[in-house]
């Protein structure tokens, strides 16, 4: 099955700074389609551009009341359609650059983009994955994340990496939007009745309120946005059967809550070292 995954990230900048930093999250999320439905997502984006006259790039940051029901009709849309979501939580001030990343912040973004695809790259599956684009102190920056990701799912066949602006791509820009209303949430954001609203939409229609739920998987802490189920099964079958079945269609991790979290950072670091497992080699 061919599937595409669309990314973007929130408050990204605490990844780059070594002053103390304040309590908040880093939020970086996908949004997973099948490819041949690209076409008709894109399509109906339009449609909804068009119903409300909303021409410019659209993204959290500019949710506002003139512009209310766009954004509601988004959350419309990606409930109705078989598009899925995850994104991980990350507290901006347990991020530990100088244990787990070599000092390199930017190499840190990268792991933790690690982090956010490799659970869901599934068997015998092809993706593309684009990311937003930005400016890398080194230029290999997202060929080493392909790299690893083939190396890591040796079954799954990774076709291609790229980091592509924003602005040109709506299914980035409805990532965005997402990730607005977790971070909002996160940071228990109150100043916009606009923002407020779609958060109380994305409530509705997932029939329960956005909060942490607890998963014994790994004894790690993760908030989860289902409309049935735990999402403990994650299938390689095309996502259409995953609504058949109920599974998840917004899935949220909230990273680095507990110590054994160390582990995976650490192997992530080896991972990202030109770490090979013999298997691989």
């Amino acid at each position: 099955m061919d599937i595409e995954v669309y990314c973007d990230e929130s408050r990204q900048d605490y990844f780059y700074t070594d002053r103390d930093i304040p309590m908040g999250y880093v939020i970086i999320g996908g949004l997973w389609i099948e490819a041949h439905k690209r076409r008709l997502y894109k399509d109906k984006i339009r449609d909804l551009r068009q119903v409300h006259k909303v021409w410019g790039e659209f993204k959290w940051n500019r949710v506002s009341p003139s512009r209310r029901e766009f954004y509601l009709d988004l959350v419309r849309l990606f409930f109705a359609e078989s598009m899925r979501f995850r994104c991980i939580v990350l507290p901006a001030e347990k991020l530990d650059v100088i244990h787990f990343h070599e000092g390199d912040h930017e190499l840190m973004f990268y792991k933790f983009y690690y982090q956010l695809l490799h659970p869901w790259l599934k068997e015998f599956n092809t993706y593309r994955i684009f990311l937003d684009l930005k400016t890398n102190r080194l230029h290999n920056r997202i060929q080493t994340l392909k790299r690893v990701l083939r190396n890591a799912k040796p079954a799954s066949e990774i076709l291609d990496v790229q980091a592509l602006p924003s602005n040109q791509l709506d299914l980035i820009q409805l990532t965005d939007l997402l990730l607005g209303a977790v971070g909002y949430k996160f940071h228990q954001g109150t100043s916009s009745s606009a923002k407020l609203a779609v958060i109380k939409e994305i409530e509705a229609l997932l029939k329960h309120q956005i909060k942490p739920t607890f998963k014994g998987f790994r004894s790690l802490t993760y908030l989860s946005f289902l409309l049935r189920g735990d999402g403990s099964d994650i299938p390689s079958a095309p996502i259409e059967s995953a609504r058949r079945r109920s599974l998840p269609f917004i899935f949220c991790e909230h990273l680095l809550q507990y110590s054994n979290n160390n582990i995976r950072q650490h192997y992530c670091s080896l991972l990202f070292r030109n770490f090979r497992p013999r298997f691989l080699s």
